[in-house]
């Protein structure tokens, strides 16, 4: 099994980092480098690093890279993942050796056409995933992650998680089952020991402070049931009772992330970027008009927003065969024809598929073809 060490960053990363600083919302200093993001909506406070880039994601999860490198990355110094390649858009699916691979492969929809979107949903059951998923989102300040929020990973959650990571009995290990990573009651997890050391609220706020513990309790005196004969200088049984209980209910563990919590949150994110990388490309038209004795073969051309489309494959077809029919696709020139097969007052849409070269996503966009 794959096990996440311990690793304490060497002198010359903790060097880098402070030379480095973290990544500007704005833009690189370089033509060649380009800037990626965890996520759609990010992870910040992580710790990253490839061949030629150190330093920690920001606000929005954004990290330096030069084509063709490895991504390697961490929360405080607990290593979460190594050697990931680099892209635009780096999901928590792509942190798993399997998944990642399993991702080229492509589900075929009820159309008939390749689609990324039923494979990603498929994957989605994987334990490595979900708990290094799961752990993530424990992590964020705020608790649970709402529709349109990253997960952001403060300095003082870091500070604490580095402080505990060298007392856990063992390491963490996000390859184990589901059950064993989140286990709380029998034996209690190595990431919940972790997170049993975190406090997710303020310095010096009494939610921060040790519980008072039963020994202490046991020695308290009882309240009095008159509450005139209570000294508000005497700290009561109940009062200890109730102080314990708070401070234990804000102990954070993995079981506090829901499984629909967790899904719908990858869900989420996996949309915004297919969303997103598919608001990069359109066609020349989104309708076309030909008159029925126009019969001969019509192009239409996949475009790209700054820069040529460069699609790796395509696929298309006619939702009313008998009205407007497909003639051949074109990889290569990112293109598809069709023709005029119907009457005057017919109509068709056309579907084209489409998986950018540097994608395993595929984008979908519609023309409607009318025939007059």
């Amino acid at each position: 099994m794959r096990s996440a060490h311990l690793i304490r960053l060497s002198a010359t990363l903790v060097t880098t980092l402070a030379l480095t600083g973290c990544l500007d919302d704005g833009g690189s200093d370089s033509n060649d480098i380009r800037v990626g993001r965890l996520n759609y909506n990010g992870f910040s406070g992580l710790t990253y690093q490839t061949q030629s880039q150190r330093g920690t994601t920001n606000a929005n999860g954004e990290f330096r890279y030069y084509p063709g490198e490895t991504l390697s990355l961490w929360v405080g110094d607990l290593a979460l993942v190594q050697d990931v390649p680099t892209q635009k858009y780096v999901t928590l699916l792509e942190f798993v050796p399997e998944v990642r691979a399993a991702l080229t492969d492509p589900a075929t929809d009820d159309e008939g056409l390749s689609t990324h979107t039923i494979r990603e949903q498929l994957l989605l059951d994987n334990a490595e995933l979900r708990n290094i998923t799961r752990f993530l989102m424990s992590l964020n300040w705020m608790g649970g992650v709402t529709k349109g929020q990253g997960i952001a990973i403060r300095e003082r959650v870091i500070s604490q998680l580095n402080a505990a990571l060298p007392n856990l009995p063992e390491p963490i290990d996000f390859s184990v089952s589901e059950a064993a990573f989140t286990g709380s009651d029998e034996e209690v997890s190595p990431a919940n020991r972790l997170l049993a050391e975190i406090c997710f609220y303020p310095e010096g706020h009494s939610l921060c402070d040790e519980p008072p513990t039963k020994e202490a309790i046991e020695l308290a005196p009882s309240r009095p049931e008159n509450e005139a004969d209570r000294d508000p200088n005497i700290t009561y049984k109940e009062d200890l009772e109730n102080t314990r209980d708070r401070i234990l209910d804000a102990i954070r563990t993995l079981d506090d992330t829901l499984p629909n919590d967790l899904e719908s949150y990858l869900s989420r994110e996996l949309t915004a970027i297919t969303t997103a990388v598919a608001n990069r490309y359109y066609l020349d038209e989104h309708v076309a008009s030909h008159t029925a004795s126009d019969t001969g073969v019509q192009s239409v051309r996949i475009r790209k927003i700054k820069g040529a489309p460069e699609i790796g494959n395509i696929e298309a077809i006619s939702t009313r065969t008998d009205q407007v029919a497909i003639h051949a696709t074109n990889w290569q020139e990112a293109e598809f024809d069709y023709f005029v097969a119907g009457d005057a007052g017919g109509e068709s849409e056309l579907v084209v598929s489409f998986r950018p070269e540097d994608s395993y996503r595929w984008i979908r966009k519609q023309l409607r073809v009318i025939i007059r």
